[in-house]
């Protein structure tokens, strides 16, 4: 299990963001992960947290003390390095999630004798976020191919996209891995845990449904 952050606000949000993800720890042992969007690029930091906390890992880290923006997403992994930065035909997307594609394999294969290119392989397993993200990315929109994209998967898994239109928090179709959306004045946080915004004064305001697909900007 993972647990996935994603938070939009008037202000620069990489403080809040660190910590909220800082409170899903418990969620994953493999990678951290960061992105932030400045309003011109989407920046991102993966550090592996097997052997060190990822507080202490991005503590350490001068690119990510650099990094600024009003959106972000924020990421422990059990198995997948994210979140991923994938130039899709809809714009260029940072991209994390959580849950578990049964048929991962299945369908890598089929896309590279479709002529797909994955580039985030080891081990002999997929990437799954790279590979929800090639599916995706033969929808007519971005909204049709995630449709086309929980079609295609055998198992659950919710995520979310950082783009310059905002955040999309997509729960997926069974309801197994929750997202909950919080908010404080005007930022807004969706997160797999309550426990990420407690002690960040940010009030629950409602689970997403199984299949909701909810966009976050800075005006609501």
């Amino acid at each position: 299990m993972s647990g996935i952050i994603g938070l939009i606000s008037k202000k620069d949000c990489k403080e809040n963001l660190f910590y909220a993800t800082d409170y899903h720890s418990h969620l994953g042992t493999e990678f951290g992960g960061i992105a932030i969007y400045d309003g011109k690029k989407i920046m991102k930091k993966i550090h592996n947290i097997s052997k060190a906390q990822f507080k202490s890992r991005f503590y350490e880290d001068i690119d990510f003390m650099q990094m600024q923006g009003n959106a972000g997403l924020g990421v422990i992994s059990d198995r997948d390095t994210q979140p991923l930065i994938m130039r899709l035909k809809f714009g260029e997307y940072a991209i994390c999630g959580a849950g578990y594609i049964d048929n991962q394999n299945k369908i890598a294969q089929q896309l590279i004798q479709q002529g797909t290119v994955l580039t985030e392989c080891y081990d002999d397993s997929v990437n799954q976020i790279e590979l929800i993200a090639q599916l995706i990315n033969k929808g007519k929109d971005l909204i049709d191919g995630i449709e086309y994209m929980f079609n295609q998967i055998q198992g659950s898994i919710s995520f979310l996209l950082l783009g310059k239109e905002g955040i999309y928090a997509v729960r997926d179709k069974y309801g197994r891995t929750p997202l909950v959306l919080a908010t404080r004045n005007n930022d807004k946080i969706v997160v797999s845990e309550t426990c990420a915004y407690k002690n960040l004064g940010f009030k629950t305001e409602r689970f997403l449904g199984p299949g909701e697909i909810l966009l976050l900007t800075e005006t609501g």
